[in-house]
């Protein structure tokens, strides 16, 4: 039987092979950040950290805004390797709830976490959407998916449900302002709350310097 350390270094390599030149921050380097800060996370918070790493590892394996809204294949996808690698049951059950269950829905949407694991995964995924590298996959992904980066006549939407939150198509900037904004208030640990800080602010500033050069005021 394989070590809880071949779990991970097999589901590492395996992803890292899955999302080969895919280029809409949702890449493996994203993956990987995530993966990192939930060893963290999961050190300083006292969770299982073998759970909390292959749920990291395993969080986009299928992502549902690259397969037409479905969220239920992520979740089938995390079980298939696991079973394909040897993993115990329990094991599985609690890596295939943080993959069904992280994702943001909406800024009217609760979206908790269960087991102490899933809060840190959730937290190191929200962490690498927020701050410097979350500004650069905002617009990679506005990009990927043809959007406009800002539109000053098209307003933020508070999303009150997971389907309408699926259909959105506004600009890259109000993004920000429907999510990226909105994640310091929702991190689930001490730890996550900490580091948000000062990713929430270098936002702030960034959007305050972009919306008066879009002016012509900077």
């Amino acid at each position: 039987m394989a070590s809880h350390d071949e779990w991970i270094e097999k589901t590492r390599d395996h992803v890292e092979h899955l999302f080969e030149g895919e280029g809409s921050g949702h890449d493996y380097q994203h993956i990987y950040r995530v993966w990192k800060m939930s060893q963290r996370i999961a050190e300083d918070e006292g969770a299982n950290k073998t759970v909390a790493e292959l749920g990291a590892l395993l969080h986009d394996i299928a992502d549902w805004k690259f397969h037409d809204g479905d969220d239920t294949i992520g979740p089938k996808k995390a079980e298939e390797w696991l079973h394909q690698i040897g993993a115990d049951q329990p094991t599985i059950d609690k890596v295939k709830d943080i993959v069904a269950t992280i994702s943001y829905k909406g800024a009217g949407v609760d979206t908790p976490m269960s087991s102490l694991e899933g809060k840190a995964v959730q937290d190191a995924d929200r962490l690498d959407a927020i701050g410097a590298v979350g500004i650069g996959r905002a617009f990679s992904y506005g990009g990927n998916k043809n959007r406009l980066m800002y539109h000053p006549d098209e307003p933020p939407v508070m999303h009150d449900s997971f389907e309408a939150y699926k259909k959105n198509k506004g600009h890259t900037v109000n993004h920000f302002y429907e999510k990226l904004l909105l994640l310091k208030d929702r991190m689930n640990t001490e730890t996550g709350k900490k580091i948000a800080e000062e990713r929430h602010r270098f936002m702030e500033e960034y959007l305050d310097r972009f919306l008066k050069e879009w002016d012509g005021h900077a």
